[in-house]
């Protein structure tokens, strides 16, 4: 039988799979402490905890590494407004990006019942956000007090090591292959952070896959300035 083509190989674009189990997971002194929150959610003192840190630092994959082992339901937080209590099964729960709810007076009364329907069922919470509760904004005071009780673990900005490990995981994730080169140069070019990763990786994907042909030191060169003259 003939191998089934991959359809990135012929220019289809279609969305890149990351890979969000343990083993995929990149520890650095960055996210490791918060990496071990994670693990202890057993002994987690009020039974919830919130997970805080830039845009594409690693908030998603912990939560659903949390799931994985805490057999959890991961809600995305503008799903909220338009979900019931019933549709939630008692139990450990996950939801992503928990400060957008913040002005939002439906999701803030769901969440509010599902927080007390999670906890008094005997489950774990966890809550992933950019920042911590106090800066959300959130009106619901009943709500506020709540998740202000919560533990807090954060995600910090990338050290060098990391940085660079997350490229060729974001290159893989979208199946091109670099040179470790490349990687350094994007590495000490770029601006450091998560979001410009995922950002810079998406595009050079689109350029090859446009251009049929590898991505190369060039390429990165030329995304780069436009990138640096757009941002100036």
């Amino acid at each position: 039988m003939a191998a089934r083509a991959d359809p990135r190989q012929l220019g289809l674009d279609l969305p890149a799979r990351p890979a969000l189990g343990r083993e995929a997971f990149l520890v650095s002194p960055c996210n490791d402490v918060a990496l071990a929150q994670i693990d202890a959610w057993r002994d987690w003192p009020t039974r919830k905890l919130v997970l805080t840190g830039p845009p594409g630092s690693g908030k998603t994959h912990l939560a659903h590494i949390w799931a994985a082992e805490a057999e959890a339901r991961v809600l995305a937080a503008p799903d909220l407004a338009s979900a019931t209590p019933a549709e939630v099964a008692p139990g450990n729960l996950a939801v992503e990006d928990a400060d957008r709810i913040a002005g939002d007076a439906e999701a803030e009364r769901m969440l509010f019942h599902l927080h007390n329907m999670v906890l008094e069922s005997g489950g774990s919470l966890l809550l992933t956000a950019r920042e911590a509760p106090a800066r959300w904004g959130v009106r619901l005071p009943d709500l506020a007090s709540r998740i202000g009780a919560a533990g807090l673990a954060g995600l910090n900005a990338p050290d060098d090591d990391l940085l660079r490990a997350v490229l060729v995981k974001l290159f893989a994730d979208c199946q091109q292959a670099v040179s470790p080169r490349l990687v350094d140069y994007l590495a000490t070019h770029m601006d450091r952070s998560f979001a410009a990763a995922r950002r810079i990786v998406a595009r050079l994907d689109g350029l090859a896959l446009a251009s049929r042909s590898r991505i190369t030191r060039e390429m990165a060169r030329r995304l780069l300035e436009e990138d640096h003259a757009t941002r100036a």
